[in-house]
This record gives structure tokens, sequence and C-alpha cells, in this order.
């Protein structure tokens, strides 16, 4: 309650009493501004923070992007289960390529927040991208060549 009050003061309202009965917490519009990385009324002494890269700003394929990593992720959760129930090679592939390229949208976004550097950044994304086609192939190659994952789990599962 103190540090809503001492935000509510270096603001300009008020007290903190501003801030419960005057104004919500959160404005919409504040949040949507914050987004687009623009300044919004209302908000004093802020910082704003870009949460993606330019070129992606205004385009769709962002949201695309954003909307294809939870589709795999869901997709992952119906997968696991359906694995251990249903066991086979079309099972095996499907495991092979949701896991991949979850995998490899997860490191991407690892590099994107941690590595800084344009040329540095290219090459530790080519890095990534290598080790998630050699990840691919050598599940495939497991699954065509050997066992397959879903029973190679269930011979772990029996240790």
């Amino acid at each position: 309650m103190a540090s809503l009050w001492r935000l509510g003061v270096l603001c300009g309202a008020q007290g903190g009493r501003a801030l419960f009965v005057r104004i919500p917490v959160v404005r919409p519009v504040q949040v949507s501004a914050f987004l687009q990385d623009q300044p919004a009324p209302g908000w004093c002494r802020t910082q704003h923070i870009h949460l993606s890269p330019n070129h992606y700003s205004g385009s769709k394929a962002a949201s695309l992007h954003w909307t294809g990593e939870r589709v795999v992720s869901v997709l992952l959760l119906g997968l696991i289960p359906a694995a251990y129930l249903n066991p086979g090679s079309a099972m095996d592939y499907s495991l092979a390529a949701a896991l991949t390229l979850h995998s490899h949208w997860g490191l991407g976004q690892v590099v994107t927040d941690y590595v800084r550097g344009d040329a540095l950044q290219k090459a530790v994304k080519a890095g990534v991208l290598a080790l998630s086609a050699l990840t691919f192939a050598g599940l495939c190659y497991f699954n065509y060549h050997d066992v397959g994952i879903c029973k190679a789990v269930a011979m772990l599962w029996k240790l």
C-alpha cells in the first residue's frame, strides 16, 4: 500500500487514494500505448521497454509466430499422453517434429533476449538452426533405424 501511495505522489495524484478512487490501476489505453512503445497520457517517469525488434512492429508475422508457438505448445500437451496410450511410427515422427520445433523457437527467444550484437546474434541463430536440423535428423534416424521415441521412453521406464 505504501508503494502505491508513493507511486501516486510521484505521478502528481492527491495521495494514494487517487489510485483507487478516480482511476483504475492500469488503463487499457496505457497498456496499449506501452505495448506499441508510445508515450501514454497519465504516465510519468516511465522507461519504454522494446518488446520486439523494430522490423516486426506493425506486421502480422509476429502475431502469427506467437500463435504458432502456442499451438505447438498445446499440441505437445496432447501428444505426450497420446504417445503413451498409442505408440507408433506416426506418433514418433509427430513427437520428433513438435519437440524440435518447440525447442528451436525457445532457443531462438533465448538468443534474441540475451545475445547482443547483430553479427554475434546472427552467428548464434545460425548455430541454433544447425542444432535444430541436426536434432530433427537424429530423431528421425532414431525412429527409422531403432525402436522409436515412444518405445525408447517405455524401455527407460521399465528400468
